[in-house]
Parts: structure tokens; sequence; C-alpha cells
């Protein structure tokens, strides 16, 4: 009876959580629209102007892990409203700017609240759910992260279309509306009160900072400061007696591996993103609004099916559901890499190949991993998945945009005849080899799991019998 109350507060949760989701997800992407705009207004190079999204993505993910740390340590739903707060405060700030550093302030005060939105989507599953029911829960967050990125560049563009892009600050503030609701349904689990490593996380924070410093600005000088931070933090984690992180946790080798795999084909994923509009820009000539009406589709059928495929890693499994994901995506980048050429409208259909694909595909991965952890883990080892999510992000859009600029003289699919779009064509073909492997490299690791966890539960079994 206790398990189907916190089952149906689970539900109640996720409902919420998508919502929230939604809100954060649209606070991501509507800028991505506007930084001409803003760049014009104050008199920037684009190179100044990113800075509006690239600090967001950065301050997100690694605030994604400290919150998951604090998680251990704090009420869930407390972290979560001070999150909130302070999302608004930051959207507050952006939407009354008068100066380009008030709009950089209120991105990152946005960041900073809103990296605690994510740590919740993970932790709820989690303690409200058994794990043969995650799947499904999990899925209801994707969602909200497909709606959200659909209706983004919708609503950039009908907000611009009427008002200032300041205004593209007020949308957030909506997210205010669910903080009576998790203060009613999130219960008062606190963590343990153990000394908080922040020199740690200084260090961890820097690391990330400087490896995707020197990976997007192409300087050796911060990948070695990165570098250098990650092995300081490594010995850090090893000498003190309470770790930001617990070594013990990479011992886990079924989580190390899915770490990996999930930095893997985020990466990856991103090119649907990144390299679909610039395909779209530089060989089919299509103008910002109709780049971002043609991505709409994808992320749309990522939202509907989202739940499906969630339920479908519940009932079959999390490894098929990730053959399902990988196969999908395989298709969109061998189509892609075939067809660079072809009308708008047959890329939009492939793009939404890719992007339920990669739905799938992250349900899979937070289900399967989250399942390596236990629950006095499962903050700070989440936090770090996610942190890591936008770390593959962020990193892959350097090496993207390093690759589409040296251009490509060569075809390598050999059912590409179209004379443009050589370079665009070629990645697409390396991304769909890569999901093969990584595919592989799944099945071998988390099927054996799998089937040694099930031969030590039959064994249990079979002496309680006796």
């Amino acid at each position: 009876m206790e398990l189907d109350v916190q089952q149906q507060t689970g539900e109640k949760l996720m409902r919420i959580v998508m919502f929230t989701l939604v809100l954060s997800a649209m606070s991501v992407l509507m800028f991505n629209f506007v930084l001409p705009q803003i760049s014009e207004e104050f008199g920037l190079t684009n190179a100044q102007v990113s800075w509006v999204t690239s600090s967001y993505a950065l301050i997100y993910g690694i605030g994604t892990i400290i919150y998951g740390k604090l998680a251990d340590h704090y009420k869930l739903k407390d972290l979560l409203t001070f999150g909130l707060l302070l999302f608004a405060v930051g959207s507050l700030i952006g939407l009354t700017s008068q100066t380009f550093w008030m709009v950089l302030v209120g991105r990152c005060m946005q960041a900073m609240g809103a990296a605690a939105i994510p740590a919740t989507a993970m932790l709820i599953p989690i303690r409200y759910f058994p794990p043969e029911r995650r799947g499904s829960a999990m899925g209801l967050a994707f969602v909200g992260l497909a709606l959200g990125s659909a209706l983004g560049p919708v609503m950039s563009a009908l907000i611009l279309s009427v008002v200032h892009w300041r205004w593209l600050f007020c949308i957030p503030l909506f997210i205010l509306i669910t903080l009576p609701f998790y203060q009613k349904y999130l219960g008062d689990e606190r963590g343990n009160h153990t000394k908080l490593d922040w020199m740690g996380g200084g260090l961890l924070a820097a690391s990330v900072t400087l490896l995707l410093l020197g990976v997007t600005v192409g300087a050796w000088l911060f990948v070695i400061g990165g570098l250098l931070s990650l092995v300081l933090f490594i010995v850090r984690i090893r000498s003190v007696q309470e770790p930001f992180i617990q070594p013990g946790l990479f011992s886990i080798k079924n989580y190390t591996i899915g770490l990996i795999i999930t930095f893997l084909i985020s990466g990856i994923g991103f090119s649907l993103y990144y390299l679909s509009p610039l395909l779209l820009a530089d060989i089919h000539q299509l103008p910002p609004s109709w780049i971002g009406f043609a991505l709409v589709p994808g992320a749309a059928a990522s939202a509907i099916l989202g739940r499906s495929g969630g339920r479908l890693a519940d009932l079959k499994g999390n490894s098929y559901l990730f053959f399902i994901a990988s196969m999908l995506l395989v298709s969109c980048f061998v189509l892609l890499s075939t067809f660079t050429g072809v009308s708008p409208v047959l890329i939009a259909i492939f793009l939404i190949l890719g992007n339920v694909g990669q739905t799938f595909m992250m349900i899979a991965m937070s289900n399967s991993v989250s399942m390596t952890l236990s629950k006095k883990q499962a903050g700070v080892g989440m936090g770090l998945l996610t942190m890591l999510n936008f770390i593959g992000g962020g990193m892959a859009t350097g090496v993207y945009g390093k690759m589409v600029d040296l251009g490509s003289a060569g075809h390598w699919n050999p059912v590409h005849h179209y004379s443009d779009g050589a370079i665009y064509s070629n990645i697409f073909l390396i991304l769909a080899v890569l999901h093969v492997a990584i595919l592989s490299l799944y099945v071998i690791q988390f099927n054996r799991g799998i089937i040694i966890r099930s031969k030590i539960v039959g064994e249990d079994q079979t002496v309680n019998e006796k």
C-alpha cells in the first residue's frame, strides 16, 4: 500500500518535472536565434556574443554535478526551491538589462539556478520508482526536454515578431508556478551531514571549464591546464577522508563504461542540432526562421514517443531500447550522409529518426546507469552523468566546427553523388560507423552485467528455497 502511494506521488512529481524541463529547454534554445540582434545592439563580435549561450551551457553542465552532490546532503525540495528562485532572479535581471554585461549576468544566474532541474529529474525516478518502472518515469523527463526543444524555436520566432528580444527572459518566469507543487509532493528526506569538499569540486569545475574551452577555442594552453586540474582533482579525491566524489564510484565497471558511452553518444547526438542547421543554411540556403521550423518535427516526434520509449525499456529491457535507438540513429546518419542535397522536407523527415533515436538512447542509458548505483551514490553519480552529457555536446561543437571549416575534397560515401556537401556527408558517415561500435560495446558490457545479476538472484532464490 505504501509503495503504491509512493509511486503515485512519483507520477505527479514527474509530470511537474516534465513541465519544468519544457521551460528550461526553451530557455536554452530560444537565445540561439537572437545572437545576431544582441550582437548588433551592443556592437559585439560573433565570438563575444556567443558567450550568451556558451556560458549558460558551461555553468549548467558543472552545476548539475554540484546539485547532485548537494542532494546527498540536503533536502531535494530545498535545493530545487533555491535553484528555481535563482533561475527567476536571473530572468528578471536579463529582462531589465541595458548593457551586455547585465544580459550575461542574467544568463549565468539562470544557468546556476536551472542546473538544479536535471538533478531533480534524475533523482525522483530513483527515489520514488522501483527499477522496473524507472524507464517510464525517465521517459517523461525526456518528453519535457523534447517538447522544450520543439517549442523553443517557435516561441522565439513568435516573440521576436511582436516584441523585443529581451522578452525571451520572461518565459522562464512561468517556472515559479511549479514551486508550490514541489513543496507539496517532495518528501523531507535529508542526506548525510558530512563535510563538503569544496576544493575538490572547484578542481573538477576548473578541469571541465578549461578542457571545454581548449576544444572549442582550439588553445592547447587551456587543454594543458584542464588536464593538470584533472590530475590534481584525482589526487585530491584519493587523499582526503570525505572527497567530493568517492573514488570507489569509478570501481563500478558498468557505471564507468556507462559514463564513457553517454559522453560519446551525447557528442554524436549533438550533430543533429549543430550540423543539421549548418547543412540547411550552407547547402540549401534556408533562412534562420525556416531552419528552426525544419527542426520542429523531429523534436515533436521525440515528445510524442518519449514516454513510449520509457515503457518499452520497462517491458523489454534497456538493451532492447538501446538497439532500437541505435538503428534509428544509424539510419538517420546514413540517409543524411547519402542525401545531403535532397529537399529540406526530406531532411526534416530524416531528423525525425535521429531525434527519436537520441531520446530513446538517453532513456536507455540513464536507466542503465541508475541501476548500477545505490541510493546513497545516486545524487553525485547521476549528476556526473548529466554533466558529461553537456560536456560531450559542448566539445563536439568545437570539433564539428573545425571539421566543417577544413572542408573535404573527397566523397567517402560511395553513393553520395551531390556536388556540394561532401564534408557533411563524410561526417555523418563517420557518426553512423561510431554508433555501430558503441552498440557493440553497450551490448557486451551491460548484457553481461544483466546475466551475472540474474545468476546471483537465481542462486539466492535457490538457497532460500532450500
